[in-house]
């Protein structure tokens, strides 16, 4: 069921929602009241100052490069997942608030939000931008049970992070396993979702088409069970391994983009990469390389945009020409030079065929 269901308070030693509170009513939307913590003991919502940087990419958007600042409320907390797990999660409104339909922005695996750098503070001009962690990444704590990392798990928590938001419904964009996240939190509750945004990834089995073999998928169950009869082994070499420029430079060799992405944007990847549970990572890489939402596809009756990178070998563009052609009426971006990291390397391309693209959305 899409729906979050508080069931009770979060494990020792997990940040703890503190005390529910109860979202705002306002005019022209409907919100659902819900059990929600607050960024900390008597912090209610607060107001953002926010501009571009300096230093933003030469394709940014000629609004973002302005140097007029704008207001944004920032409120964040922790919803509470169906088995008592916290989930974190942050919305940013425009200050003078909007009647516009909100956002839910679902990462790739291993991922905090970094491909939502420059997409975030564009969007948020005109809407809620809601982010949040999967179990066990960013500001989310491990889940309670070890198992409960599967696709319908995260769409499940998706769902608690809309009702501790406060909104009935959501256009969902998902980045790589966001896609599948995005998907099936549409198969669970059709209603509350106005769009899709999908963003380089896959219907499903993503582990079948990485790089175009099926070398990941074969190789998974053995390095699963390395990982979990030597976890400190392999934790002490994935966190001195992977926040590395080394790694960074094998990235640029093997995947993204090293002509149009900047370290900065990067970067902060490979850092969090290294905090994420390894065993957590490879079970939760196992369930997503199992789910598949191919037979909805054709189904799908809100308006669909889809984003690709010519240069995705993570998932490749057929995947992206695929569920084009079996999405009635949806849209494909297909962008030039892009690799699995699109929305960081060609930023001002997908903020503008993105913002055009919700705002036919209601």
């Amino acid at each position: 069921m899409f729906r979050g269901c508080p069931c009770g308070p979060v494990a020792a030693g997990e940040p703890a929602p503190a005390r529910p509170t109860r979202a705002k009513k306002k005019a022209g939307k409907t919100k659902r009241a819900s059990r929600v913590a607050a960024a900390g003991p008597g912090r209610p919502e607060r107001e953002e100052a926010r501009s571009k940087p300096a230093d933003a990419p030469p394709d940014a958007p000629a609004s973002a490069a302005a140097p007029l600042v704008l207001r944004r409320r920032l409120r964040q907390g922790f919803a509470v997942a169906h088995d008592g797990s916290a989930i974190w999660f942050q919305v940013r409104e425009p200050g003078a608030g909007s009647d516009e339909v909100p956002i839910v922005c679902s990462d790739g695996i291993g991922c905090d939000g970094y491909v939502w750098k420059y997409l975030e503070p564009e969007l948020s001009r005109e809407r809620a931008v809601i982010r949040w962690h999967y179990r066990g990444h960013g500001k989310t704590p491990l889940p309670r049970d070890p198992e409960r990392v599967a696709i319908a798990d995260s769409a499940d928590d998706l769902a608690a992070v809309l009702d501790a938001a406060g909104y009935d419904r959501a256009i969902l964009a998902g980045h790589s396993m966001g896609v599948q996240v995005s998907l099936e939190a549409w198969r669970r509750a059709r209603s509350r979702v106005a769009g899709l945004v999908l963003v380089c990834g896959s219907y499903g089995n993503p582990l079948r088409t990485f790089k175009g073999k099926r070398t990941l998928e074969d190789a998974l169950p053995l390095a699963r069970f390395a990982i979990h009869r030597v976890p400190r082994l392999v934790t002490a070499f994935w966190r001195s391994v992977l926040p590395t420029d080394f790694a960074y430079r094998i990235a640029t060799l093997t995947e993204i983009n090293r002509e149009l992405i900047r370290r900065e944007d990067f970067f902060p990847y490979l850092e969090h990469m290294a905090s994420v549970d390894v065993r957590l990572f490879v079970d939760m890489l196992a369930a997503a390389g199992r789910h598949s939402a191919r037979e909805l596809l054709p189904a799908i009756d809100v308006p669909t945009l889809i984003v690709a990178g010519d240069r995705d070998s993570f998932t490749p563009t057929s995947l992206s020409e695929e569920m084009h052609a079996a999405i009635p009426d949806s849209e494909l971006m297909i962008v030039r030079g892009g690799s699995h990291t699109t929305p960081i390397e060609r930023p001002g391309e997908v903020n503008e065929r993105v913002t055009a693209f919700l705002r036919r959305v209601q």
